[in-house]
């Protein structure tokens, strides 16, 4: 039954990940960057000042330069009419207004919490071991153009968001689609893309990542392992909002170091390779790739599809999961929040990512026929001693999938309120916890990816058609907050509800 599934499976991810798809992605991407004039180049100092150089600053909160709780002036610099300062909803207490809410830091490390999992190590591995070096130049190429993007639609996620009268936040594509388009039969195609996402890449995937991987490195049982994590991840989500925020901004920093750290000393140990590495990753980029031991070789369209479909995957730039955190920050302007996003994709793929593919690849162990996790412990093992080696990798996708599984939940939760409202969510949702118990004993990693490469298509491809038609209205928010004009400040549009019309 289990491998007709994944047979079906394997035939959908095949009409999903067409040319044709490939090409949109990269289509939207290159017309951001050309409409924007490239400002994910030629303002990435104001990207880094506004997002982690906010945080360095002397007296600086975890609020991205805010301060804590600040909400702006709404009276916007055009002198369009005043609001009450406390907006919105001017008679809540502060414990009120705050309840849902999360600061910009702790959205972002939300957001990251769901994107520096799974697909940062095992993810790229994989991509490795069927598209070759040369998924990792499409990797690459596809976060330059797309930095853009995910900054669009996170600027956009913010604008259109939802306050109700608890005074929890809710954002994301659905309601952007639905608010700033009126297509609500395509918010609802995309909110049960992300029940699907969730249950599968998020749910499923992170914890059978986690049980191949100390199964590996201690004999543990998978099903065991499972249901230790969706225990944790039960106890966290059950808290709200807020409580994932905590857990989100402290351990989303410091796994992301661990990871680094132990990348960098494999990086110096091993630098003599750096030129041919790099040599690898362009040659093979538009050149196939022939076998090599246990590597069964690659051309190159399973190079471009591995790196896009995995690059995406991993950054989550235009997939349209992201937006659902930072919806819910506590920030002064759509924009301001949006080049978080940017940030992100910084630090997911050209540091944690790079810092998997140069292990795989600087120590020779593509050859050997191992995939996914178990491919990087390989390459970390050649370096470090065994136990050290094992001990690392597996802290690491243990606290990378697990903050993932935690920031998800988010995701599920305002898609199923979406589509079945918030009653009716209160019981569904635990249908979260079902699919790592379900799955977490199958041993065959590459065949269970399959699910994420097919829900990443079926969020994106909607997620991408709406911020394409509203990008005339992400070009006037970023347009107003560049210039200081502040006419779109979110203490202004979350009570007026006067939004920038699509154009």
């Amino acid at each position: 039954m289990i491998d007709t599934i994944l047979n079906v499976a394997a035939r959908i991810d095949e009409l999903l990940w067409g040319p044709w798809t490939l090409v949109f992605i990269g289509s939207v991407s290159l017309y951001f960057t050309v409409r924007s004039r490239v400002f994910q180049v030629r303002g990435l100092g104001e990207i880094f000042r506004t997002t982690f150089g906010s945080l360095l600053r002397p007296g600086a909160s975890k609020s991205a330069g805010v301060g804590p709780g600040r909400v702006p002036d709404p009276t916007p610099a055009s002198g369009a009419p005043g609001l009450e300062a406390t907006a919105p909803g001017a008679a809540e207490t502060a414990k009120q207004r705050k309840k849902g809410r999360m600061t910009p830091f702790q959205a972002t490390s939300t957001a990251l919490a769901s994107t520096v999992g799974m697909g940062s190590i095992a993810g790229i591995a994989v991509a490795l071991s069927i598209g070759g070096p040369g998924a990792i130049f499409w990797m690459w190429l596809l976060a330059l153009i797309s930095t853009i993007t995910k900054t669009a639609e996170i600027t956009l996620a913010v604008h259109y968001r939802d306050i109700d009268e608890t005074g929890r936040i809710r954002g994301g594509p659905m309601y952007y689609i639905r608010r700033g388009l009126g297509w609500p039969a395509l918010a609802t195609v995309f909110s049960l893309a992300i029940i699907v996402n969730a249950l599968f890449s998020a749910s499923l995937l992170q914890a059978h990542t986690v049980g191949r991987s100390f199964l590996a490195s201690y004999g543990l049982d998978p099903y065991l392992v499972a249901g230790t994590m969706t225990l944790v991840t039960a106890t966290v989500v059950i808290g709200g909002i807020r409580r994932i925020g905590r857990v989100s901004e402290a351990l989303v920093p410091f796994m992301s170091l661990v990871y680094i750290g132990g990348g960098l000393f494999l990086f110096f140990v091993n630098w003599r390779e750096i030129p041919q590495v790099f040599a690898s990753v362009f040659q093979y980029a538009l050149a196939p790739i022939p076998a090599a031991g246990g590597f069964a070789g690659a051309a190159v369209m399973q190079a471009i599809q591995q790196g896009v479909s995995r690059g995406m995957f991993s950054n989550e730039a235009g997939m349209g999961t992201a937006p659902m955190a930072h919806a819910t920050a506590e920030t002064d302007h759509p924009f301001q929040q949006g080049m978080w996003g940017a940030f992100e994709v910084f630090v997911v793929t050209f540091v944690i990512c790079t810092i998997t593919c140069f292990a795989v690849l600087s120590t020779g162990v593509l050859s050997s026929g191992e995939s996914g996790i178990e491919l990087v412990i390989l390459a970390f093992s050649s370096v470090f001693p065994e136990a050290v080696a094992g001990n690392l990798i597996s802290f690491c996708i243990l606290s990378f999938c697990l903050s993932t599984q935690i920031g998800f939940f988010i995701y599920f939760e305002t898609a199923l309120v979406d589509v079945f409202g918030r009653v009716a969510t209160r019981w569904i949702r635990f249908l979260y916890f079902i699919p790592p118990l379900v799955f977490a004993g199958v041993a065959d990693v590459d065949r269970l990816w399959v699910f994420a490469n097919i829900a990443v298509a079926i969020c994106a491809i909607p997620n991408l058609i709406a911020v394409l038609s509203l990008a005339g209205v992400f070009m006037t928010l970023m347009g107003d907050y560049l210039s200081r004009a502040n006419r779109y400040a979110t203490g202004i549009i979350d009570v007026s509800k006067e939004y920038v019309r699509s154009r």
